[in-house]
């Protein structure tokens, strides 16, 4: 041989070398995005026992673009035909993979209940081709080396979890055409319950209590529960079928480990450019499909505990079951029926791209039927198999439970409260009805989301809120006898007076920190739920930049300051309350004065909703410090200046507390507007946000609803601080004008001359 081939050979081994160094990191890699993706299935399954939902719903491991991005790298050895991976941990490394890629794909099955139409084709479609990319990879291999075959002990496991992978993405494809569809049937069966309630609720509740808001809650929490897609599907026959095959997986894998065990009394055996990471691939994956393998396993026992009738001495299993059902293939058949060759123009190809799509979508909707249908079989089988020992097991525990409640005084008997509870649990058609104990868990869920919010209750603004005998500080705050700035006044919304009033309040001096901090604890608390109230009731554009100036709320609690100005050092070096109330007052009209000279008469200055939000604030620093200002000086306490000073806080408080308490009789409107959505994947989440609500405010509820209304809880104008305002105004018999009649006030040159002689002052 010569020099020249041997210098060429070395050259090459030395590239092949250089190459393959990093592949042990590459390895790591896979390893890595196998841990992450182990994690959220992991977490997936702490969340359903968590929450005692065990049928597992898809919160951190669903179908989306970063979990196909992880598996695609934690496959790469199944899909690397170049490497020699002939050793024991390479092996089984590779049926590993293939055995972690089909746990995924049967956790993804619940998670399409809660993705938009588009987003289930598009991310359906990239799993599509990620699994049969693996699957030809694999049979390429195995094909190219069937000749040695016999060699390798391990290729039998690997076929049957490859087919298997295949199978489960063809369940999840046919859950997919399914629930296209289904989410329309359930969203109509809601809609139709809606109306029923609504109906219920305006001929029974005359009077709101919070009880029958309880009650009201606990019925769209069923509805809800009962009409979440994820839900339906965990229940289907389908996701049985995948938990069957989940369990077969991992039996399969557990098996080819055992077995190599066996064979070659090790494990750690690799022999490829990947390193002993080969080994931690192995290791994470197992652990991923034994963690993964738990959520299908559950939701399998879920259906056939469904089917498992407890009132009945046997497994009942009816023939309308197998019946075909409309939303099974209604979106095949929708897809059958469009003109999607209308633009093609030769009519041949046309009719020949029609009849095409046709003889494809038939023989798509045929094995949509037989999957379903072998589906439905397996349920079957499954529930004749496990069912005699379930119904021993429900008969010991219903004597059990039937000794326990011999014992218990009648009154303990819950049973009535389940059977009210069923007539708000929907269902597609063909589905069984849902056992009692499933009623229970799903209503012991809602009491315990009361509880959370009960613990969430403040006694702080409680205490403050008994502080209002009146809701007079609704008008008082704001006097119609202080001049504009402005010829048209910004309107006002609930949070920004009250931000305004605090900081006045910490501005005044002699008033001791126990109280400032007591003011500031139970307004922070007010205004979560009056910034709460603005959001639900309010349209997204409504009073928009009027409810960003009390954002300045986060400056005042955290900083004591209001603007750039220091409240606390205002309240040390001012004399007294009169000259604070000046000064923030100067301020403010400085504020103002500076834009409008900077904006003179363009269209933001004419139209307040479009100005800035710290100028809504200070004009309302303006308004609010000069109504404060000519109370201080009708009050009787001139002579004794720190009496003043707290009577002046007092005053200040009591209007605080008067707003706040107008503003949180809204809260009834809101918990029940937050119990119905339209969107079918935000309800769950809606009606728990509401019932957390409503178990932190029942005793404010009970205690503002014990007081009389100068306005209802449900019009329209109850949202609305002016609206509050307005009625007041005419039953009190004051005439005052109406920020309509305002635009006709004097012309801008009044203001002028009135924040003159305020800062003159």
């Amino acid at each position: 041989m010569s020099v020249s081939s041997l210098s060429v050979d070395d050259d090459d081994e030395y590239v092949q070398t250089r190459l393959n160094a990093p592949m042990p990191w590459i390895g790591v890699y896979v390893a890595a995005a196998s841990v992450a993706c182990t994690l959220a299935m992991a977490a997936d399954v702490v969340y359903g026992f968590r929450c005692k939902k065990l049928w597992f719903p898809c919160k951190f491991f669903s179908l989306n673009a970063t979990s196909l991005t992880l598996l695609a790298v934690a496959l790469k050895l199944p899909v690397d035909l170049t490497t020699n991976m002939w050793a024991v941990t390479d092996r089984l490394a590779k049926v590993s993979s293939l055995a972690f890629m089909s746990t995924a794909t049967a956790n993804f099955m619940t998670s399409l209940g809660s993705m938009s139409d588009q987003d289930i084709i598009m991310s359906v479609t990239a799993l599509f081709i990620l699994v049969i990319t693996v699957f030809v990879d694999v049979f390429i291999q195995i094909a190219e080396m069937s000749s040695f075959i016999h060699r390798h002990l391990i290729f039998p496991e690997e076929v049957l979890v490859a087919a298997f992978m295949l199978l489960l993405l063809f369940l999840l494809v046919s859950s997919a055409i399914m629930v296209l569809s289904t989410k329309r049937y359930l969203d109509g069966k809601y809609q139709e319950m809606h109306s029923v309630v609504l109906s219920q609720e305006l001929r029974e509740m005359r009077e709101v209590t919070t009880q029958g808001l309880r009650a009201l809650v606990k019925k769209y929490w069923v509805m809800a529960q009962t009409s979440n897609p994820q839900f339906v599907i965990a229940g289907s026959a389908i996701c049985t079928a995948c938990g069957v095959i989940c369990a077969l997986v991992f039996l399969i894998m557990a098996e080819a480990e055992i077995r190599m065990i066996r064979v070659h009394k090790s494990l750690v055996q690799t022999a490829s450019v990947y390193g002993n990471s080969t080994t931690w691939i192995l290791i994470i994956q197992s652990i991923g499909v034994i963690v993964g393998s738990v959520a299908p396993a559950f939701r399998w026992c879920m259906a056939v505990k469904f089917r498992c009738s407890s009132e009945s001495r046997s497994v009942s299993f009816s023939r309308e079951e197998f019946k075909i059902r409309e939303y099974w293939t209604e979106r095949l058949v929708q897809w059958k029926g469009s003109s999607s060759a209308s633009t093609i123009r030769h009519r041949k190809f046309r009719k020949f791209v029609h009849d095409a799509k046709g003889l494809t979508l038939d023989l798509l909707m045929k094995v949509q039927i037989f999957i379903l249908l072998s589906s439905k079989l397996i349920l079957l089988v499954s529930t004749s198999l496990s069912g005699p020992f379930y119904l021993c097991f429900q008969r010991i525990k219903r004597l059990r439970m039937q000794r326990r409640i011999n014992s218990l005084p009648r009154d303990a008997d819950q049973s009535g409260g389940v059977a009210d509870l069923r007539f708000y649990a929907l269902r597609l058609d063909g589905e069984v009805k849902l056992p009692d104990n499933a009623l229970r868990s799903i209503s012991k869920e809602v009491d315990e989301v009361f509880e959370i919010g009960t613990r969430q209750r403040s006694n702080s603004l409680l205490q403050f809120l008994r502080r209002s005998h009146s809701f007079n500080g609704v008008i008082a705050f704001d006097s119609d006898q202080v001049p504009p700035l402005h010829y048209r006044e910004p309107p006002n919304c609930w949070s920004l007076p009250v931000v305004t009033l605090t900081s006045i309040a910490i501005a005044l001096p002699g008033i001791p920190k126990e109280s400032i901090d007591g003011l500031l604890s139970s307004v922070r608390q007010g205004l979560c739920y009056a910034k709460l109230i603005e959001k639900c009731l309010y349209s997204s554009g409504d009073l928009a930049n009027i409810r960003k100036a009390a954002e300045i709320w986060a400056e005042v609690d955290l900083h004591r300051k209001w603007q750039g100005v220091d409240l606390g050092k205002l309240s040390r070096e001012s004399e007294n309350s009169k000259k604070s109330l000046e000064n923030l007052a100067t301020e403010a009209v400085k504020t103002v004065l500076d834009f409008k000279r900077k904006t003179g008469s363009c269209l933001m200055m004419s139209n307040p909703l479009n100005w800035p939000d710290n100028i809504i604030s200070a004009n309302s620093m303006y308004r609010i410090s000069q109504t404060v200002l000519s109370i201080y000086d009708q009050s009787d306490h001139h002579d004794d200046q720190q009496q003043a000073d707290q009577h002046l806080f007092q005053v200040l408080s009591d209007m605080i507390a008067d707003i706040l308490s107008a503003c949180l009789t809204n809260l009834s409107r809101v918990i029940t507007i937050k119990c119905h959505r339209n969107t079918i994947e935000e309800r769950e989440r809606s009606v728990c946000e509401a019932a957390v609500l409503l178990g932190a405010t029942e005793d404010i509820l009970e205690l503002l609803w014990r007081r009389e209304l100068p306005i209802s809880s449900d019009s329209e104008q109850a949202a609305y601080i002016d609206g509050w305002r307005s009625v007041m105004e005419l039953e009190n018999g004051i005439q005052l004008n109406s920020l309509s009649d305002r635009e006709n006030d004097p012309p801008e040159n009044s203001g002028d001359h009135v924040s003159i002689s305020i800062m003159a002052g």
